[in-house]
């Protein structure tokens, strides 16, 4: 999967873990893969199998043109890291957070398993999504397939450059790859993404000088505007996070995507970090507002559909993953089956409920 070499030691395996290509150099085309693994045994065993083989697909397709910049980065959702790996688990993973506020909405959908494929020819990208698909079988059920494309010199659909902040280098190594922070998992990162649609009429009715006041940047020039005109609430002021007075970097590998015929046109944002904790603040800061109220008026132009938190490991963990689970994940399986079971069976609550509350926390504002 073209690991990225990293210097940080796995104190649980006692090697050096290789990052997957997280800072892998921005491409002009991505294909965006997030799939569920189905109940049973053998479909957890074909998704653990699977994991030692990617780099072997990886390599095939890649060598078709090794100068196209083919890579690869696999995640795992917070629920199904237990089926498929029990403990230890990353200490950040969890659940995407979802939050509401007016009627600005950050949806969480269903997700076990993402892979982020780039490349300068989406052919490429095509013909690795097509094996991945094709290893795992009947193992996943899809839930969601975006085909990404670099838009002129790096635009969103809305007209902006996008990523200008992106840290380079050994800087977005640090910014994105874990180290000391959780040595269990060194070389590993976590990853938010969210697809937006945008309502392009109603923007592209705006004035360029308002819309540059929405983002906190000049269209043409990708300028950022002067703090004395820049609105506290532009897109720019409340996706910077200071800590201590050192702003926190993210590494974005965002893409336009769409359908003109069906009046879709989206962004699929994508977002790299060594602790969720980062952009879930930037997600807050837009959704909720900093100080509430004050939200991202980009969000009265785009809306959120998908909305997951993944944790990526070492390309080492993933070379290293058997076809049989850890005796703790299979324990997890097991109680989950039965629970799953107990469950299906009528209640005996006498208000005829099923006795188990909310199943979804939200934030409520405004």
């Amino acid at each position: 999967m073209e690991p990225d070499p990293k210097n940080a030691n796995n104190a649980a395996q006692g090697v050096l873990a290789l990052a997957q290509p997280i800072a892998s150099p921005l491409t002009r085309a991505a294909i965006f893969l997030v799939l569920t693994v189905k109940p049973g045994a053998e479909n957890r065993s074909t998704v653990r199998s699977f994991c030692a083989d990617l780099s072997a697909l990886y390599r095939a397709v890649d060598f078709r043109d090794i100068e196209a910049g083919l890579s690869c980065v696999m995640g795992f959702g917070s629920e199904v890291w237990d089926r498929l790996f029990g403990t230890p688990r990353p200490v950040e993973l969890h659940p995407f957070r979802e939050i509401r506020s007016g009627g600005r909405h950050a949806v969480a959908t269903s997700g076990d398993l993402l892979f982020h494929i780039r490349a300068k020819r989406m052919d490429l990208c095509f013909e690795l999504a097509t094996q991945i698909t094709g290893r795992l079988g009947d193992a996943v059920e899809p839930v969601d397939e975006v085909h990404g494309f670099r838009y002129f010199d790096d635009r969103d659909l809305i007209g902006f450059v996008d990523g200008t902040e992106n840290p380079r280098g050994q800087e977005a190594t640090d910014a994105v790859v874990i180290a000391d922070e959780d040595a269990a998992f060194a070389g590993g990162s976590y990853v938010i993404v969210q697809k937006y649609l945008h309502d392009l009429p109603a923007w592209n009715a705006l004035s360029t000088e308002a819309q540059e006041r929405v983002i906190g940047r000049t269209k043409l020039a990708d300028i950022e505007l002067d703090e004395s005109i820049k609105p506290t609430c532009s897109h720019s002021s409340l996706t910077t996070i200071e800590e201590n007075g050192k702003e926190i970097k993210i590494l974005r590998d965002n893409m336009p995507f769409g359908r003109p015929t069906q009046g879709e046109f989206g962004t699929y944002f994508i977002g790299y970090s060594k602790s969720p904790s980062t952009i879930e603040l930037m997600l807050q800061n837009m959704f909720v507002g900093r100080p509430p109220g004050n939200y991202d008026r980009l969000l009265d132009f785009s809306r959120a559909v998908t909305g997951n938190l993944f944790f990526v490991p070492s390309a080492t963990f993933l070379d290293d993953v058997s076809d049989e689970p850890p005796a703790d994940a299979a324990l997890a399986n097991k109680a989950q089956a039965t629970d799953e079971t107990s469950q299906s069976a009528p209640s005996n609550n006498k208000d005829g409920s099923l006795g188990i509350g909310s199943l979804k926390g939200e934030i409520g504002h405004e």
